[in-house]
């Protein structure tokens, strides 16, 4: 795929996407934000851990909010790792190594005039007493059990109270009131928690902007974590290497904090010290929405809370949302640590790892596939030190497949061909119990399994389904000729 950097925000994105036949749907059909826009969307592209059927599919948009005039939604932009190759002109399988490419030539974030900022073409202050985000914002639930109407898709952005660093993350948030969102923070693995936490220590609201909308590139971008972004590095300078130009912000108007400056939505508020509310507070059902496992997520008795101060918008503003469970979150979330195991194994042990895949089946967290080269007799053994390499860089990873060279990561058919024909369990399985996981596993309870003392505290595995080295020569896979197919078939195999 050639290089396109025609994408600088959603619109520019969406339109890409009309141009390759199959990516981009439209339908001015009347539909209801809540639940019934999602239950249309799984059946059209969802993918993911999402109940089947559903499928990979085309991005929609929505023209036809029931009881919202004017208002647009557009989701699963993201949702098909074919897609997010065209959006970054790239391959689907080298989209890692895409990433770890553009984690090397960061391009810092700049600021531009508020004049000059189309995010803030139409401005909503909470002042006004007409103001209520709920009728701003068209923000859908994904189900009937849901919260609220969530913001899937926010990119939330925050500073350092101390050092003034920023970050910017994708929370859970939840509409509350007129001017009361919620925000769900993952314990110990975000950022802005910590900020949140040191402004909190102080008694000092946090500043904080949500910019919905906004270029894939900083979606993406906004998903890396630690190790490889510390605390202070700011990722949106991943999405200006993507792009090979920085990202534009500008000042909110009624908070000290930078949004992203071409997105559809921003709201500007701020987070209240020391305040929580319960996540169901309208509904009691004790559900949230539905998280990348493929299960809907507790609520929390107890969260923080976000203050509105003002609502911006671009005219005529596009609603990004997307499905917790689809296959956007696996490309978001796995896609990026992808990059970031492939760069922290190649430091070890260099040129073995040919390719990582996080597949849907994790939620891009939970499960990865490594493809790793055994080159001598010496690197016996090495595959299962990249496998504990990444578990020790990403405590949500719960199971690593090791595959060889001639197993095709991405397809699972073949790595599970792998697994019947060079796995046995009893010498081929490393269990790690007791090791920190991600709490929305709700396999990792003590209610499980009683060797689970700890929620989220329960067992890594790696499936080491490599062909040991001095044996190589006994596992050959067939070989066929090789020739163009194109000759004979130049329908099935069009020209890349």
């Amino acid at each position: 795929m050639s290089r396109d950097n025609t994408v600088i925000d959603l619109r520019s994105a969406l339109e890409l996407l009309k141009t390759i036949p199959g990516q981009l749907i439209e339908t001015d059909e009347p539909v209801k934000a809540h639940a019934e826009l999602a239950g249309v969307y799984r059946y059209v592209g969802a993918g993911g851990t999402v109940k089947r059927p559903t499928r990979e599919g085309p991005a929609m948009i929505f023209n036809n909010i029931e009881g919202m005039p004017g208002a647009r939604v557009a989701i699963g932009v993201l949702a098909s790792r074919k897609r997010v190759g065209y959006l970054f002109g790239e391959k689907p399988e080298r989209l890692g190594f895409f990433l770890n490419d553009a984690l090397k030539s960061p391009v810092d974030p700049v600021v531009i005039p508020n004049e000059k900022a189309a995010c803030q073409e139409v401005v909503h202050y909470a002042t006004d007493p007409d103001f209520d985000i709920r009728k701003l914002v068209p923000a859908p639930t994904n189900t009937e059990e849901d919260a609220g109407p969530y913001i899937t898709l926010g990119m939330c952005y925050a500073s350092d109270p101390a050092s003034g660093a920023s970050d910017i993350t994708i929370h859970r948030l939840c509409l509350q009131d007129k001017d009361l969102v919620s925000m769900y923070f993952v314990p110990g693995a975000r950022h802005l928690e910590i900020f949140r936490q040191k402004a909190e220590a102080e008694g000092r609201p946090l500043p904080i902007s949500i910019s919905i909308g906004v270029d894939p590139a900083i979606e993406i971008a906004s998903c890396f974590e630690a190790p490889t972004t510390p605390l202070g590095f700011n990722e949106l300078s991943i999405a200006g290497a993507i792009r090979k130009r920085p990202v534009e912000l500008t000042q909110c108007l009624t908070i000290n904090e930078k949004c992203i400056a071409n997105a559809e939505y921003v709201i500007e508020g701020e987070l209240i010290p020391n305040y929580r509310m319960p996540e169901d507070r309208s509904t009691g059902t004790g559900k949230a929405m539905p998280e990348f496992p493929g299960y809907t997520g507790d609520a929390i008795k107890e969260i923080p809370v976000i203050r509105v101060k003002a609502v911006t918008h671009r005219i005529n503003p596009i609603m990004q949302t997307c499905i917790g469970s689809s296959e956007e979150h696996v490309s978001m979330a796995g896609i990026p640590t992808e990059a970031s195991i492939l760069q922290m194994v190649e430091r070890a042990i260099p040129g073995r790892v040919l390719n990582v895949y996080c597949h849907p089946a994790g939620g891009g967290k939970y499960m990865a596939i490594i493809q790793f080269k055994k080159f001598t007799a010496n690197d016996e053994g090495r595959q299962k030190q990249a496998a504990t390499l990444a578990f020790a860089a990403f405590n949500e990873l719960k199971h690593i497949w090791l595959v060889d060279e001639d197993v095709d990561p991405f397809d699972t058919n073949d790595v599970l061909w792998a697994m019947t024909t060079r796995y046995q369990g009893d010498v081929d399985t490393i269990m790690m119990p007791g090791v920190r996981l991600h709490p929305l596993d709700p396999s990792s309870s003590p209610e499980y399994s009683p060797s689970i003392r700890d929620k989220g505290c329960a067992c890594k595995m790696i499936f080491d389904c490599t062909v040991p080295f001095h044996l190589k020569h006994r596992f050959e896979r067939t070989k066929f000729m090789e020739l163009d197919p194109r000759r004979f078939a130049p329908g099935l195999f069009p020209e890349e």
